[in-house]
């Protein structure tokens, strides 16, 4: 809830006849991702806090 993006993917483990999920959520500005974000801004010479100024469509 509250997360700008979330990658979720599976795989099936036929020899045990499993379901393997896995997920990665990332709130910018809370985790690496907005770091991220903010140096590569300050790298390419745009205005550092461009692209984090957006809340998550989902509110916290």
């Amino acid at each position: 809830v509250g997360s700008n993006f979330c990658d979720i993917g599976f795989d099936m483990d036929e020899d045990n006849n499993r379901l393997i999920a896995l997920s990665a959520s990332d709130n910018l500005m809370k985790g690496a991702a907005g770091s991220a974000i903010q140096n590569m801004n300050v790298m390419c010479g745009f205005d550092e806090m461009s692209g984090l100024r957006y809340t998550p469509l989902t509110p916290v």
